[in-house]
């Protein structure tokens, strides 16, 4: 039956024992695991070498309270006891094979505390813990190692033992490069070559992008092309962005130019904002632009009447809507609580004597003259219930725009639509200026037409693609909550042939 060490003090973190302790109180150090004291003293090794290893509990190492070459230059076994409490009489001790003697005044009998010190007249002997060795001595431990925060010099920068506990947290070193779940197409040589034609992955270069936009090769998801969208026509630009805050982009845009029967130019720019709550707004965005800017660029060149044109653009973009509740998809996509596909519609046909606006929706268009001197104008209602309060006398603008109902849009295109009512008007400025066309991802952060005056370029009428750049940069600055799309017209329109700068 091994012998219980007696013990003042626990060898892991000082605490107070007493006797008949099996487990420190504040660390649950094993105290069974302290080897016995030995009965003799043995002689103090001061010549750099290490004493012989304790018998202890397996796998714990009890060397010096100090490296051989570090301060003091001494190590103490384990296990000796308190010196006797009067100091001897100043007598030699017999040194060891190259090792200097020690005598009570020696650096040896220093109070506890002071690097590898023996303990005082009654005081415990200080727990020792690993150190690291100086190199070449012989039979020295290995391995990374700590002296204790009470006791010994200050541990080494980078020590990965903890003091208290003796815990390591030294972890195996990171790679550098970790391997890429994708070939690199760098050092990948072997892969087939797509057909020509194929859309090829913008990750790897080496997979094909399947209907879904997703790499078949790495699953890299591909931008989408509806993300960000510029078209510049000469006489008329339009820019689209999905915004910082949207999955996707459920606007779409339509600009052109064409000619009316005698020659003259006609500038057109549709505009469409897809109902987020609604099946396939994307689609449906789309579907009205183009059946819009289709049937205006087939009845201006005949000679329709411009406001006229722009009436039947809208009906025909509502048709195409309409189309789509139909369709395979809208039925596979459609929840129990969504609508048909819907969106809102906005255009603008500018030829050198008259500006027709049209509109089904809360899409705007504003009129920014040249002469910044003279007022700007918004040109289009809302089909919202804000402009229903305005219009009411029930609220005004300010009370109403802050209601949390005030998006909420009264008209739109789609087969669920109350009753399509298009909205036309024809204007004839009097001075140059230029029009915008945008959803309310732009006028958000401009409603006012002041405000947006303010944020159009001074030379968006020889520049429109860079303004429509500006003013979507107006709203992402603001924040972006929706979907951006501006379209920037100049009045009139420029002669055949000219464009921006």
């Amino acid at each position: 039956m091994s012998q219980m060490p007696q013990l003042s003090a626990c060898p892991s973190c000082e605490w107070p024992l007493e006797s008949g302790d099996r487990f420190c109180g504040a660390c649950g150090y094993d105290l069974s695991a302290v080897p016995v004291r030995p009965d003799d003293n043995p002689t103090i090794v001061m010549n750099g070498s290490a004493p012989p290893p304790a018998t202890g509990a397996p796998g714990m190492d009890w060397p010096g309270a100090a490296a051989p070459d570090g301060p003091g230059g001494h190590e103490l076994p384990p296990g000796t006891p308190p010196l006797p409490p009067s100091p001897p009489p100043a007598a030699p001790v017999s040194p060891t094979a190259s090792g200097p003697d020690v005598s009570p005044g020696s650096p040896a009998s220093a109070a506890p505390g002071l690097p590898g010190g023996v303990p005082a007249p009654g005081h415990p002997a200080p727990p020792v813990f690993p150190t690291v060795p100086a190199p070449g001595g012989p039979g020295a431990p290995a391995g990374p190692q700590t002296p204790p925060a009470t006791a010994g010099p200050p541990a080494p920068t980078g020590s990965p033992v903890s003091p208290a506990s003796g815990v390591r947290f030294d972890h195996p070193p990171e790679p550098e490069e970790y391997p890429l779940q994708a070939p690199d197409p760098r050092v990948v040589t072997d892969l087939p070559t797509p057909p020509e034609g194929t859309k090829v992955c913008v990750a790897c270069r080496a997979g094909r992008v399947d209907h879904d936009g997703y790499c078949e090769n790495c699953g890299h998801a591909q931008p989408r092309e509806r993300d960000h969208m510029e078209l510049d026509a000469g006489l008329v630009a339009a820019v689209s962005d999905r915004g910082l805050r949207h999955h996707r982009n459920e606007d779409a845009f339509a600009v052109a130019c064409t000619a009316l029967p005698d020659g003259r130019p006609a500038v057109l720019a549709i505009v469409c904002d897809g109902v987020s709550s609604a099946t396939r707004p994307d689609d449906a965005s789309m579907a009205a632009s183009r059946a819009a800017s289709e049937s205006l660029l087939a009845a201006l060149p005949r000679g329709t009447h411009p406001q006229q044109a722009m009436h039947d653009a809208i009906v025909a973009a509502a048709n195409a809507v309409n189309a789509l509740a139909a369709e395979p998809a809208t039925a596979r996509e459609q929840g129990p609580h969504q609508n048909a596909p819907a969106c809102t519609i906005v255009g603008s046909v500018v030829t050198p004597e008259l500006l027709i606006v049209g509109w089904v929706g809360d899409s705007r268009v504003y009129w920014v003259p040249v002469d910044r001197s003279t007022p700007p104008a918004r040109l289009t209602e809302d089909d919202s219930w804000a402009a229903q309060m305005v219009a009411a006398g029930l609220m005004n603008e300010a009370e109403a725009y802050a209601d949390e109902r005030a998006h909420a849009i009264t008209g739109w295109l789609g087969a669920d639509a109350y009753e399509l009512e298009p909205h036309t008007a024809s204007f004839k400025p009097d001075r140059p200026g230029v029009v915008v066309v945008c959803t309310d991802g732009l006028w958000n952060y401009a409603e006012a037409a002041d405000e947006m005056a303010e944020a159009v370029p001074l030379d968006a009428a020889s520049r429109p693609l860079h303004s429509a750049q500006v003013l979507v940069g107006h709203a992402l600055d603001g924040g972006g909550h929706d979907n951006v799309t501006v379209a920037v017209l100049p009045f009139p329109a420029p002669p055949m042939g000219a464009g921006s700068a």
